[in-house]
């Protein structure tokens, strides 16, 4: 009996979490989805590749200049590609409107095409992280990643093999509801460590949790190089590694003196520290501002920054992977592992697989509680014993504590379960 109230509470607490949840997942689902391939369709709807004859590229002063000259724009990035037959890119900021990049071919400073602010896969990740709405998105998106654990926790306890029932069956007729309820839970079963995965990983990205947590491996020098940084501009900091971005690394003013040595000797000095292709140079953006060479990363131990002082020329800041510290190197593999990068194809194939259950499973729930109701009742029976609501109430508020924003929304479903309670006849 206290097992049945038991398993009645946890499937309860799974119920909600998809009700509230489930649009949201399944939009994550997608978007995450289409982002894992954004080389392929980025390929595909813009030149990012050239067929121009082989040979060694313009000096990249030149490729800023062709852009300039036939944009009437001012250069705030370039980017070398890691490929010989990709274009290379120069992003230029219109004084009203988001950033434009221009395709370039290298070998002849020929202008290929442009991309408006990011192109289409930005909007992809935008939706994926909801940044659209700005802040509330992104306090959402935590909200949805906390539920999103705890499906993934409950589903698997609720699947979990017991009197006889199998964890992976199919049984039945696509007109029967058990069907239905194996093909959820079976999928569920199957896709929970890598749905698991994918929300526990997804928490840096967001404001509350994943500013706290980067205020904590800063603190406890768990990632930060001992070394100053100049204080960057938003494109700057956007390509730094996750560790170092907001107060990552210590704080140190910026050069006064005049002058600039231009973009052909910073790639020089990066070339001559081993970074010869495959990155980006973010040109400064005021005066006394330095220049930042960031690898384009692939795999977390990719992660490189050099500073560059725009008037010496001197290297301020050399930050790699070597540096970082365990915190650190958790983070960042697990956010290029999360991108389907640290393992190669095979890599992104399970990513692929996690958003694919993902959506199937936010599709099968909506069919399952269809053919489920009975009586006009909305959701499963409340559990028949105070002690099991206690316990199960516990464990979700455990993990409210580690995920602050989900667990404001659990005790809001705490209070409207108390108060379902009290209004429900005796």
């Amino acid at each position: 009996m206290a097992d049945t109230a038991f398993y009645r509470a946890i499937w309860r607490w799974h119920f909600y979490a998809g009700l509230i949840v489930l649009p949201v997942l399944a939009l994550m689902a997608i978007t995450g989805a289409l982002y894992l391939y954004k080389p392929e369709v980025e390929a595909m709807l813009y030149p990012v590749h050239v067929t121009s004859t082989p040979g060694a590229p313009l000096a990249p002063s030149r490729l800023i200049a062709a852009v300039e000259r036939a944009s009437g724009q001012h250069a705030i990035q370039l980017l070398h590609p890691a490929s010989a037959q990709e274009s290379w890119r120069v992003t230029t900021k219109p004084r009203n409107g988001a950033p434009i990049v221009h395709f370039v071919d290298a070998k002849d400073a020929r202008l290929l095409g442009t991309m408006q602010g990011g192109g289409v896969m930005t909007i992809v990740k935008d939706l994926h992280s909801l940044a659209l709405t700005g802040a509330i998105g992104n306090r959402l998106v935590e909200v949805v990643a906390g539920w999103a654990i705890i499906l993934c926790v409950t589903g698997v306890y609720l699947r979990w093999p017991r009197r006889g029932s199998p964890a992976l069956a199919i049984r039945g007729k696509a007109t029967g509801r058990l069907f239905w309820r194996d093909l959820h839970g079976t999928l569920g079963f199957l896709s929970a460590g890598v749905i698991l995965f994918l929300a526990v990983t997804g928490m840096p990205w967001t404001d509350v949790w994943g500013g706290g947590l980067r205020a904590v491996v800063a603190a406890n020098q768990w990632g930060r190089p001992k070394m100053a940084t100049i204080p960057m501009p938003a494109p700057a900091q956007d390509a730094l590694p996750w560790t170092l971005r907001e107060g990552g690394a210590a704080r140190g003013p910026a050069s006064r003196a005049p002058g600039d040595i231009g973009v052909d000797a910073v790639a020089r000095i990066a070339a001559e520290r081993g970074i010869r292709n495959g990155y980006q140079l973010i040109l400064p953006a005021a005066s006394g501002a330095p220049y930042l060479v960031a690898t384009l990363v692939t795999r977390a131990d990719d992660a490189r920054a050099i500073m560059i002082d725009a008037s010496s020329g001197a290297v301020v800041q050399d930050i790699d992977w070597r540096m970082f510290g365990p915190g650190a190197r958790a983070v960042e593999w697990g956010i290029a592992t999360h991108q389907g990068q640290q393992y190669g194809e095979v890599n992104r194939l399970l990513m692929l697989a996690g958003c694919i259950c993902l959506l199937a499973l936010c599709l099968t729930a909506p069919l399952l509680w269809w053919k489920r109701r009975r009586d006009g009742r909305l959701a499963p029976l409340p559990p028949s014993t105070p002690r099991a609501r206690r316990i199960v109430a516990a464990l979700m508020i455990g993990l409210g504590l580690l995920f602050p924003l989900t667990g404001l929304s659990m005790l809001a479903a705490l209070a409207g379960e108390w108060m379902l309670a009290r209004l429900r006849p005796a």
